[in-house]
């Protein structure tokens, strides 16, 4: 199913007037580091600061807008809110899963992944887990019947890449190979479908626009009981506020039962910037994006992408140009990267084109 199957076309705005919910100081083309909080998100979080300083706040209210969080986040990626755990770091959820391979299993990933997602693999190699890294454009092909998993993001840090799930989805089929597929790259601005890959796992804080401390971990159907839940606490408990003392185990049936106790104020963010991408749809989400970085792309010079992100070599020069003009990006192994999400608009794509034209003298891989 498709996230946006999963969204009345009654509740859909456009992504032209979503701009208004954001106030950079300058041009942002930063989310693939740090997401803009909207407006409605900044509202949430100031009233329950103030319910916390004035000693109004109580723990449990802050169960709702997760609750919303986890039901958003599902319909976003096209599972059931049942699939979704929640916690603060990817490498928690990545490392309940290492956790769980056999003794002597082989990981595949790809060469510089970021190591959120690899590290987890890699520390298992006291139990004879190996990790094998191989190109991007080669994955799929890398797949054989020795592949317990492969770990990989939908779209890499370092230079916005989208990798080939198509292809890889067809060659793990093959081989029964388990995907832990990263997503923090890639929601909020490529539609993901998350029910074709056993675990996905996304940081909240950049393309969904919240503060440091969400995280989401989905898994399959009937692959609940293949993961130890090593990270249980109180919150994992089927009835979590009556489950805080004492034994027997209790855990949710659920993917719940994976949930880590959460960054309450983080998630009082996180709950209205995902009303507000799934309002505006993950079609419309990945055409203005991507619109806009092919926009900029063209302008400069160079061939059209598949990629939100925008990754090229500048000349010297570029950076003091960029803080002249008060443009935010970042660089990544030794290249400018670029982003573009809901809070920019054409005129943002213009000018940092205009700014960077001359300075660009290398081709965008992604």
């Amino acid at each position: 199913m498709k996230a946006d199957d999963m969204v009345d076309p009654s509740e859909l705005v456009s992504a032209a007037s979503a701009h208004e919910q954001f106030q950079a100081d300058g041009i942002y083309l930063n989310t693939a580091s740090l997401g803009l909080p909207p407006r409605s998100s900044l509202e949430a979080l100031r009233a329950v600061l103030d319910d916390w300083q004035c000693g109004r706040a109580a723990p449990p209210d802050y169960d709702a807008p997760l609750n919303a969080s986890r039901v958003a986040y599902a319909r976003m990626v096209g599972v059931d809110a049942n699939q979704v755990a929640v916690g603060s770091q990817v490498s928690v959820f990545a490392g309940l899963v290492a956790a769980s391979l056999p003794d002597g299993s082989e990981v595949l990933t790809v060469r510089d992944e970021f190591t959120s997602i690899v590290f987890p693999f890699l520390a298992q190699a006291g139990r004879g887990v190996s990790v094998r890294e191989v190109p991007l454009e080669h994955l799929a092909e890398a797949v054989t019947a020795k592949t317990e998993l492969v770990a990989v993001s939908a779209v890499q840090s370092a230079n916005g890449r989208v990798a080939d799930l198509d292809a890889l989805e067809e060659a793990c089929a093959t081989t029964r190979t388990r995907v832990l597929l990263d997503t923090t790259q890639a929601v909020g601005w490529l539609p993901i479908d998350a029910s074709r890959f056993a675990y996905t796992t996304g940081g909240g804080y950049k393309w969904l626009l919240a503060p440091r401390g969400t995280a989401f971990f989905t898994i399959q159907p009937g692959l609940e009981d293949t993961l130890i839940p090593h990270t249980a606490g109180w919150y994992a408990g089927d009835d979590p506020w009556t489950s805080i003392y004492g034994g027997p185990l209790r855990l949710a049936a659920s993917a719940r039962r994976f949930d880590v106790s959460p960054a309450w104020h983080s998630w009082v963010g996180q709950a209205p910037a995902l009303q507000l991408l799934t309002s505006i749809g993950a079609t419309a989400l990945h055409e203005h994006a991507l619109g806009l970085a092919n926009r900029f792309r063209e302008a400069v010079g160079l061939p059209h992408g598949d990629s939100a992100i925008v990754s090229l070599e500048v000349g010297h020069g570029a950076k003091e140009r960029l803080l002249q003009a008060r443009i935010a990006a970042s660089h990544r192994v030794g290249r400018l990267r670029l982003s573009c999400h809901i809070n920019n608009t054409v005129d943002d794509a213009d000018r940092a084109a205009e700014v960077l034209r001359s300075h660009v003298v290398q081709q965008d891989p992604a």
